[in-house]
Order: structure tokens, then sequence, then C-alpha cells
């Protein structure tokens, strides 16, 4: 568990920390997911621009005057045939990650929400008055906002 929720006061009982601790740990695993999906977004686009690019230089400009020669010389090269599928491969894959990424950013915003709507099971009494300083520890460290359910 992180050593800054385990140092919550004693008016945070243990299994709300747990929660806390478990809402961070999905906060990150949603911020990985997000930042990977960029990266091979952007990749695969600019893989996908060069690859354009190239064939426009090797393929079009040459093989314009006639469709059945473009195609020809596209099929009888094993080069054009694999960065084809490499591109065809990366957009797959990022959508494989956005995927992963919006099932985690669920899992995470509904943790969020549940810690939101049983605050007042969480914290009670004496303790109400001081989960203001577990919602700004959340929102300095982690940017998690436990202030309001909306994204």
């Amino acid at each position: 568990m992180n050593s800054k929720i385990i140092m919550l006061e004693s008016w945070t009982d243990q299994a709300t920390k747990q929660m806390l601790h478990n809402l961070i740990g999905r906060k990150q695993k949603f911020d990985s997911f997000k930042k990977k999906h960029l990266i091979l977004l952007w990749t695969s686009v600019f893989i996908s621009f060069l690859f354009m690019y190239y064939l426009s230089k090797v393929l079009f400009n040459p093989y314009s005057f006639s469709f059945e020669a473009l195609v020809s010389a596209f099929v009888s090269s094993s080069l054009f045939i694999n960065l084809s599928l490499l591109c065809i491969g990366l957009f797959g894959a990022t959508k494989v990650l956005y995927t992963k990424k919006e099932k985690a950013e669920k899992e995470y915003h509904e943790l969020r929400c549940e810690i939101i709507d049983r605050s007042k099971d969480l914290w009670k009494d004496e303790a109400w008055k001081k989960r203001h300083k577990v919602y700004e520890l959340m929102k300095s460290e982690w940017d998690i906002n436990l202030y309001h359910e909306s994204k």
C-alpha cells in the first residue's frame, strides 16, 4: 500500500485506505494504457504516412499509366505486402489497446464513483469534517477528483 495512504490518520479506517489504494492502482493502470495507446496510434499514423509516401514515389508514379500494371507490381513485391501487413497490424494493435484503455477507464471511474457515493459511510461523525484532507491528497498526488462524480 502507498506510504501516503498508510500515513492517513486514524479517522480513516483500513477498509477505506484499501479502497483508496485500489483506486490509485486503477488510475495508474488507466494512465498507462492511455499513454501506450497514444504512442502506438501516432506510430501507426507515422509509419502509414511513410509507407504511402514510399508507395507514391516507387509504385504510383512509374505505374500510373495502367491499373493492371500497378496492381501487378504491388502484388509481385513482398516488401509492399509486408509493409501493408505491418500497417494493418499496427492499427489492429491500436484498436486492442484502445479497448483495454476504455475498460480500464470504466473500472477506474466506477470505483471512484463508488467511493464518492459511499463517502458518508466511509467517514462518519468527526471524520466527515476531515475527509477533505483525503480528497486534497488524492487530487494533488494522483490527480483523482473525489469531489464530484463527473469525469
